[in-house]
């Protein structure tokens, strides 16, 4: 049984700050090392339940966060510039995914929520509904008809997720209180949860008890921008239609082609957030 974990790290027990979240210095290897733990007991929850192949697709910042001598048997894809970001390496050859660390939307009380570019970003929602990354990462689950079983993060990502993976396992292992701060667990009972909560998913999974990624076909991706040109540039995408100001609305029957123009639309608009 295969696995494919997409691991973020504004989620973990314990992160509430940026500089917990971006290197270098010491509170970033804290960050990096609190993220660690939590993506290997969420392996080791998996195995417990039958898992026998993982990968991990780091996909936090520049992509390079996790020491790969310490994520026990599991392969890890890391690196800049990936095609499918967030969702790199992922087929239907995977029989689950797993959706670590994440957080909440830009615009949400979720901590250091953002929605891909938060110097870009001011929201997107997903068939008329608000969704963060993981709703968004949902389209490439959907194309390759793999199931999102387990989502780990605070109460607001889970919130959020759950009109997209209404069968999932969420596991809140901190509660926050506004963007920049959160009552976490002690880490060692997150851990504890997250491996438990991966366990269980995996065992729901091979029950037949989580489904595909609940997202209508053709789906739209409304994409709201910090300024207009950002959606003026974006306009001429395959798809693409101009629903504001700031706005541009994406539809296609395809969800991996549409995953992938809003990544387009993402790495466009980095060329203006310094503007």
């Amino acid at each position: 049984m295969r696995l494919f974990v997409s691991s973020d790290m504004e989620g973990s027990a314990g992160i509430v700050d940026w500089s917990q979240c971006r290197g270098p210095g010491p509170a970033y290897e804290e960050g990096c090392e609190l993220l660690r733990r939590e993506v290997v007991s969420a392996i080791g929850g998996a195995q417990a339940a039958g898992v026998t192949d993982v990968l991990v697709n780091d996909s936090h910042g520049v992509m390079a966060n996790l020491p790969p001598d310490r994520l026990g048997a599991a392969s890890y894809c890391s690196g800049r510039h990936k095609p499918f970001y967030m969702m790199e390496r992922l087929d239907s050859s995977f029989h689950a995914v797993f959706f670590v660390s994440y957080h909440g939307s830009m615009g949400s009380n979720g901590v250091l929520s953002h929605t891909y570019n938060p110097r870009a970003v001011s929201e997107v929602r997903l068939n008329g509904t608000v969704t963060g990354e993981s709703g968004i990462n949902g389209l490439v689950a959907l194309g390759h008809n793999v199931p999102v079983a387990l989502i780990t993060g605070d109460q607001v990502t889970i919130e959020e997720a759950r009109p997209f993976f209404p069968d999932l396992v969420g596991v809140t292992v901190k509660q926050a209180v506004t963007r920049f701060s959160a009552e976490s667990l002690p880490p060692g009972e997150a851990r504890s949860a997250i491996h438990e909560g991966a366990r269980k998913a995996i065992e729901r999974v091979r029950a037949g008890e989580i489904g595909l990624p609940r997202i209508e076909l053709p789906a739209t991706l409304e994409v709201s921008f910090l300024t207009a040109d950002m959606a003026e540039l974006c306009e001429p995408l395959r798809g693409a239609e101009r629903a504001g100001s700031r706005t541009i609305a994406l539809t296609d029957n395809d969800p991996v082609r549409l995953f992938r123009t809003f990544t387009t639309a993402i790495a466009l608009t980095r060329s203006l957030v310094d503007l």
